[in-house]
């Protein structure tokens, strides 16, 4: 593969110098596992343990090795999607670098979820990625409008795709954004047909699917490691896992952008300092009232931007704690180098 086939871009070859373009060869992170990465460049593919000085680096990434296949630097994104770690820790956790587009999917059935699509759209808001929704299982929906009505009823410039991900014809409707040298991401729940979907892209039984639980629609998490896969369209398509705890942090602009209707209107409240909670002239509590606006919507936009703060201030005060640690550590290096050269 070439480096643009890979989605090499002029952003990513600007930052090298002129000795690395002699010395280094750009690959890109095809796969990531716990330990492992696996690298493509245009010659071969070749797995790397992740290092130390590796830590961070995600399916997607662009870095540079020397001529003994081994690691020299990371190189800028262009865009990165990350979330704050699973459980109880404060680290924030990279998902995916390098994306063009996102396909956000959700199946049609009784685990569809506006909310869940608001907070992906929060996301790809953040990272500067395009947003597709995706709408799948399409072909056991007795109302795919409903559905579609309800997605762009959140923003009508919206992309909306509703498919069959097990007919070639149907995902036809995603080519437009899988041209050549374009990365596709997916984010989506476990069980709404990712992995299906990916099958049919791809045309080859890349990813394992599994059954869904009649009683809830809900799947059984199948993909376990996050992969970049080269299509016949040219576009590079990626997939990760269900992302059953993502929560948000340092996301405020995504989130922002994509209730761009509630700070519209917000604006339009008579007071600046307006909690839209019984005060005059409140535009927001108006809009409810007129049915211009779902108190759904309002209720989720206050509590992801809750959330989004309330992670942030912990990888704040989490960095904070680090940086002292770090300064605290080079103090005592120091002091003891100046004692042994005493």
């Amino acid at each position: 593969m070439s480096l643009h086939e890979l989605g090499w871009k002029p952003f990513f070859q600007q930052q090298l110098t002129l000795d690395e373009w002699d010395d280094a060869i750009p690959a890109r992170v095809v796969e990531q596992h716990r330990s492992v990465i696996v690298i493509q460049t245009e010659d071969e593919r070749l797995s790397l343990p992740v290092l130390p000085d590796m830590t961070g680096i995600t399916v997607g990434d662009w870095l540079l090795i020397n001529r003994e296949n081994r690691f020299s630097r990371l190189l800028d994104r262009q865009s990165l999607f990350s979330r704050k770690a699973a459980g109880g820790k404060v680290n924030s956790q990279c998902i995916a670098a390098n994306v063009d587009t996102v396909f956000i999917v959700s199946s049609m059935n009784h685990d569809f979820n506006l909310n869940r699509i608001e907070r992906f759209l929060a996301l790809v808001h953040e990272a500067g990625a395009e947003p597709v929704v995706v709408l799948t299982k399409a072909d056991l929906c007795e109302d795919p409008q409903s559905y579609l009505q309800q997605v762009r009823s959140m923003d009508a410039m919206l992309m909306v795709e509703p498919v069959n991900a097990l007919d070639t014809h149907s995902v036809k409707a995603l080519d437009s954004w899988c041209s050549m040298g374009k990365t596709i991401a997916f984010l989506g729940s476990s069980g709404v047909g990712k992995s299906t979907l990916v099958n049919t892209l791809l045309h080859r039984q890349s990813q394992t699917t599994g059954n869904i639980r009649e009683d809830d629609s809900k799947g059984r998490h199948t993909t376990t490691a996050r992969s970049l896969h080269p299509m016949s369209s040219g576009s590079l398509l990626l997939d990760t896992p269900g992302m059953r705890e993502l929560q948000l942090a340092d996301c405020e602009q995504g989130v922002e952008e994509t209730f761009a209707d509630i700070q519209r209107l917000t604006q339009q409240c008579q007071f600046s300092d307006c909690q839209h909670n019984g005060e005059p002239g409140c535009a927001i509590e108006q809009a409810i009232d007129d049915g211009q606006l779902e108190p759904r919507r309002l209720n989720n936009y206050r509590k992801l931007m809750r959330e989004q703060a309330m992670n942030a201030a912990t990888l704040a005060e989490k960095r904070a704690r680090d940086k002292s640690l770090s300064r605290l550590y080079q103090s005592v290096q120091n002091e003891s180098r100046r004692r042994k050269k005493g």
